[in-house]
């Protein structure tokens, strides 16, 4: 596995300053969808067209929207990010465009906007669909020719950038509703890539669960420990409505909290199984926490069978595979009630046999 990239700024709005993206095996996996994706970017990024980026929350828009840049003409730039959605409308025009010197109360300098600091480099709009009306027109007319004023400013100023806007919202619906200018929609949708969800591509996530591990091993300074048996065919049958973005935090839990506390992707959403969702129905008046202490214990039931499985039903191995005691897992057999393949042919219940 190639290195981990360095981690991308979680500030909303700035420079980019270390900035470089996950390796394409990572980014772009093996999935279908996903090399799909890789294609269109790839006759993208040399042309200085806008790319709109949609998809769901935490689908990595954004690891795509670096790439993009890495690859095209303006990579010796620098990359800006301005989160639309995390700076108030009041403030997020001057971080734009910047002002000058007594501008408004408190303005004892001129500062320059995010505009000005992506000029020959990329310009990205974080959820563009939360900008208000009033700066939708001001962003439209800085679209036109790349032109804009700081506030406060008498003379124009110019800058060349090329545009990547990312939303998880339907801008067509926006439009409708009228809470998103059609013009600046047709102005910023040249290009656009939808980033698919993470159930899209199950076939990737064992490479992306490995890399954050590693990622997450390495920010946290703690000792490499591979994943138990079984666990990475147990995280292709979640559900992760938070996509990339939730499994990334549940690895870095499941680094933080060690192998022998199996409860880290703890959601009362389990597999892609029905039975689950069996043992679940009727049971809506017992408390979140109970429901989510149920759906642990199945967890950890799948990941012990399967490692269980994998090592003939050989305890010692299996246990040392899991990265626990031999009696710690004794005990969670007990407790799960699983049986030996062989107790489970004679239709034999009870303890795995010795």
């Amino acid at each position: 596995m190639a290195s981990a990239p360095t981690q991308i700024l979680a500030k909303a709005s700035g420079t980019d300053r270390l900035n470089p993206v996950p390796p394409n095996e990572v980014l772009f996996g093996t999935s279908p969808v996903m090399q799909e994706i890789r294609c269109r970017a790839t006759k993208v990024s040399k042309a200085n067209v806008p790319v709109l980026l949609c998809g769901e929350g935490g689908t990595g828009k954004e690891a795509l929207a670096h790439w993009i840049h890495a690859n095209s003409n303006y990579a010796g730039g620098a990359f800006v990010k301005v989160s639309c959605a995390a700076i108030p409308g009041t403030l997020l025009e001057s971080e734009l465009f910047g002002y000058e010197k007594g501008a408004f109360t408190g303005a004892n300098q001129s500062k320059p906007g995010r505009v000005e600091m992506a000029d020959q480099g990329t310009l990205f709009l974080d959820e563009i669909a939360d900008l208000s009306l009033s700066l939708q027109s001001k962003v439209l007319h800085f679209l036109q020719d790349g032109s804009f004023c700081r506030l406060g400013a008498q003379a124009g100023r110019t800058v060349n950038a090329r545009l990547i806007c990312t939303t998880n919202k339907d801008l067509e619906t926006e439009m409708a509703l009228g809470s998103f200018r059609s013009d600046l929609f047709y102005r910023i949708n040249v290009v656009r890539l939808r980033v698919p969800s993470l159930r899209e591509r199950r076939v990737d996530i064992p490479v992306l669960a490995e890399f954050f591990r590693e990622h997450h091993e390495r920010q946290f300074g703690k000792a490499g420990a591979p994943f138990p048996v079984g666990m990475l065919d147990y995280l292709q049958n979640l559900d992760w409505p938070g996509n990339v973005r939730e499994l990334s935090n549940g690895v870095a839990r499941y680094v933080l909290i060690g192998a022998e506390a199996l409860a880290v992707f703890e959601q009362p959403r389990r597999t892609s199984t029905t039975s689950n969702e069996r043992r679940l129905t009727g049971r809506q008046g017992l408390k979140l926490k109970h429901l989510a202490k149920d759906a642990i214990r199945e967890m950890e039931r799948n990941v012990i069978l399967e490692a269980l499985r994998a090592h003939q039903w050989n305890r010692r191995k299996t246990a040392e595979a899991l990265k626990i005691s031999y009696r710690s897992l004794i005990y969670k057999i007990h407790d799960a009630g699983l049986i030996s393949g062989k107790a489970s042919s004679s239709k034999r219940s009870g303890p795995i046999p010795n």
